[in-house]
């Protein structure tokens, strides 16, 4: 063990063991998991080789065998919990991506929830034994976002009671569905249905692709890999041009909505069930992107306790980097933003299944928020998740480019985040667009109740008020004092965003001119009102806390992480006004600047801690930098060792090339 993490664990104030327990969920939930991880990685069917040097082909080949391998360890050990599995896989695929990613995570779900119970008797057993092994189609070469904007159509034949499936141009070819190329012999395809001579929009089908015997492509499927893309070398998305394909009637997904035998159709009680999946996938990421944070502080925080570089003071031996301040201002932060998307991602589990549960009992009443909270939150954290995962990298110098690092390999396959399942921009103008309407309903006299009741005060709190005459709110020791600055600038700016429309409608442009000339002000207030959520969700954790010093620490990472925000957007907390008081002053930035150095300082003895309590076996984090015992440069060397490039002393390109270009010079 390298002394220098030892001396780091041996400063810390707080029992680790007993943070990895609140962050599992209990003891029992962290004995399981352990139990689970050491399953995969005791397992010799899993002692691969290091997927950095093999080609995509073979990245492909290991990540397919592996899946299999997977599917039968699984069954062989009784592993059927959905969280349990998730854990399993979580292990076993490492930093990088498995081959039946999405039969797991949107083929399986969407039969679970988008079946009538006919059509769930039948296909959630084969699925379930992947004789149908599927993806989900929804993005196409054209269009992705924009899911009104699909062009794939399916056209109801009542003469035959089929389902005739069409890519009409070429922008409408299904592109990017993980699995889709090679791997997958069945695809939910959403498709605009036309049925009596009318289009009723988007809706899901099930569409057999490839023979179940031979796994060739059925007549009229055209479908492929799309090649290498900027990480994802073990997935092979795919794309998929249909042809007058015919699909049974009951091939429609027909829980919600459905197709008559003569063509009627029946509309769904809720248009957005036809996106439950998306909303599923959504919150799964603000989970990702806690996991894809907290590995990355992992290995940066490992690597800079065990790192020594120049001088603190002349003469002086070289310190570890983690002493310098710009270190602990680069790392902790995204250390505390960590551990507030842990605990979001805890809440949004929570909150799906307690409203899909509502949903079940035909109560849909709180759909609309869950679409706008989940559509938000995966915004707001995958943007900063991923420029956090650079952060991290950079923090490491020159090392962190490396491969062996890790942190490439979690940067390149989470960044994608900020653009499946919904691009950013247009997620963040999503919420905003239930926040207006929100913030309109408040102003007409409704009471509004969840996460957006603050805005029922906005507007007798929120009145300009002169500078000399503001006195200070904000108590920068105080974390209840920070919640409600932040739930106060989120009023104020939705508030902007709604004044904004409603000053562009005084011009007399249209609805969607009025909107687009509002969307820079829509973006800020729903990046706002998400902010407010995770201070407000961080706060309100620390009341579960018992434990003295995990309590203390928690609390000092929480107060670092409502600082720092308060110093990022200090321009919209100075703006802020209520009927009495100012928000923030000028003199308070220095004292929050003054605040945030102290915070570093606490925290220092416990960053290694810190990172341990998320309890990152080596095996999962496969980082020589990240390393639990420290030691670095000796396994660092060893890796390099294990090129390809040198398998030989000399490679065959010395006598091919420069040889003889050395002869003829």
């Amino acid at each position: 063990m390298n002394p220098d993490i030892t001396r780091e664990r041996e400063n810390a104030t707080f029992n680790v063991e007993k943070l990895t327990h609140i962050l599992d969920g209990g003891i029992e939930k962290t004995k399981r998991r352990r139990e689970i991880e050491s399953l995969v990685i005791s397992d010799p069917d899993f002692q691969s080789e290091d997927l950095n040097f093999l080609s995509r082909s073979e990245r492909y080949d290991a990540a397919v065998k592996k899946s299999a391998q997977m599917i039968l360890k699984l069954r062989e050990y009784g592993i059927s919990d959905p969280e349990e599995i998730y854990c399993y896989k979580s292990v076993f695929r490492g930093n990088h991506q498995e081959a039946l990613g999405l039969h797991f995570s949107m083929f399986l779900p969407t039969l679970y929830t988008q079946c009538n119970k006919e059509q769930f008797k039948k296909w959630v057993p084969l699925a379930e034994s992947f004789k149908a092994m599927g993806t989900y189609a929804q993005t196409e070469l054209g269009h992705g976002t924009h899911l009104r904007g699909l062009e794939t159509t399916a056209t109801y034949d009542p003469a035959t009671q089929e389902f005739v499936l069409n890519s009409p141009t070429i922008t409408s070819i299904k592109w990017w569905p993980g699995g889709l190329g090679k791997t997958s012999n069945h695809a939910i395809v959403l498709a605009q249905l036309h049925t009596q001579g009318k289009c009723h929009g988007l809706h899901a089908f099930i569409v057999p692709l490839r023979s179940m015997n031979t796994h060739i492509p059925l007549p009229g499927v055209v479908v492929g890999d799309i090649g290498p893309k900027f990480g994802f070398d073990e997935v092979d998305n795919g794309y998929l041009k249909l042809e007058n394909v015919r699909i049974p009637r009951e091939h429609m997904l027909m829980k919600y909505a459905k197709v008559e035998a003569d063509g009627t159709y029946v509309k769904p009680p809720s248009a957005k069930l036809t996106y439950g999946t998306m909303v599923f996938i959504r919150s799964m990421i603000v989970g990702e992107a806690s996991s894809a944070l907290a590995k990355s502080c992992t290995i940066a925080i490992r690597y800079s306790s065990v790192r020594h570089q120049s001088e603190i003071r002349p003469g002086s031996p070289e310190p570890q980097i983690m002493d310098y301040q710009t270190q602990q201002y680069k790392l902790f932060p995204l250390l505390a933003t960590a551990y507030a998307y842990k605990f979001v991602g805890q809440y949004m589990n929570q909150v799906y299944h307690r409203i899909t549960g509502d949903i079940s009992q035909g109560d849909f009443s709180e759909l609309p928020e869950l679409h706008a909270l989940s559509a938000g939150l995966k915004a707001f954290t995958t943007w900063t998740a991923s420029e956090g995962i650079e952060v991290c990298r950079m923090a490491c110098g020159g090392h962190g480019y490396s491969r062996c690092s890790a942190l490439p390999d979690i940067y390149v396959n989470f960044v994608a985040t900020c653009t499946y399942e919904g691009e950013n921009t247009v997620m963040m103008l999503q919420t905003a667009r239930f926040l207006i309407k929100s913030y309109q309903q408040a102003s007409a006299g409704h009471q509004l109740s969840g996460i957006v009741s603050y805005l029922n005060e906005s507007e007798r709190r929120l009145q300009p008020q002169s500078v000399s005459s503001r006195p200070t709110v904000v108590n920068v020791n105080d974390l209840a004092s920070l919640v409600e600055a932040y739930k106060l600038r989120a009023a104020k700016l939705v508030e902007v965003a709604a004044k904004s429309i409603h000053q562009e409608l005084q011009k007399r442009v249209s609805q969607e001119d009025a909107w687009n000339n509002s969307a820079i002000d829509l973006v800020r207030a729903s990046n706002a009102h998400c902010h407010y959520v995770v201070v407000k969700l961080f706060a309100a954790k620390l009341g579960e806390i018992g434990d003295t010093g995990v309590h203390s620490v928690l609390s000092t990472l929480a107060l670092l992480y409502a600082l720092q925000g308060i110093q990022q957007h200090s321009g919209d907390f100075l703006q802020v006004t209520t009927t009495m008081t100012g928000l923030l002053s000028v003199p308070q930035l220095s004292q929050v600047s003054q605040r945030l150095k102290e915070l570093l300082a606490q925290l220092r003895p416990n960053a290694v801690a810190l990172v341990d309590a998320f309890d990152y076996c080596d095996e999962m984090l496969n980082s020589v930098l990240g390393r639990y015992d420290g030691n670095v440069y000796e396994h660092m060397f060893e890796w390099a060792r294990r090129s390809p490039l040198n398998k030989t002393e000399v490679h065959e390109s010395y006598h091919k090339y420069l040889k003889p270009l050395q002869a003829k010079l």
